[in-house]
């Protein structure tokens, strides 16, 4: 700060633009459980949207397709075959789960790859109060 301005002058405030740098996994990770104590209106902002990403039945089961895949990770085209959705649709809502930083993703060739983030999970069960094993 240069010598002739006076720090006490002016009033700290904090930055609501730093909430919004972290995903709402990460902020999941950061608050206690719900049963803790309540949310602030920043913390509910944020979790909000990993919560409604879970709340659609094909992205939930989506989510389970890619954690239970053999090695952990799971090609676009083998989540197409589970679903009567066109390529395009399934894709819309992988890339909400990886918006909601559930799932990591890795192109290779013409082809997505997807796996779990487990600290993504992790949290949102820490969040909820569930113990993780």
């Amino acid at each position: 700060m240069p010598h002739d301005i006076d720090p006490c002058q002016y009033r700290w405030v904090s930055n609501p633009l730093a909430l919004t740098l972290l995903s709402p996994s990460e902020t999941a990770s950061c608050c206690a459980t719900l049963t803790a104590q309540p949310l602030s209106m920043e913390q509910h902002e944020q979790i909000a949207p990993l919560l409604k990403a879970l709340a659609d039945p094909v992205r939930l089961r989506l989510l389970s397709l890619v954690a239970s895949h053999e090695g952990g990770e799971a090609c676009i085209c083998d989540l197409n075959e589970a679903f009567e959705l066109s390529q395009p649709t399934i894709s819309h809502h992988m890339k909400v789960l990886h918006e909601a930083g559930l799932v990591d993703r890795d192109k290779r060739g013409v082809w997505v790859y997807y796996r779990i983030r487990p600290q993504a999970l992790a949290a949102l069960a820490a969040l909820i109060g569930c113990p993780v094993p």
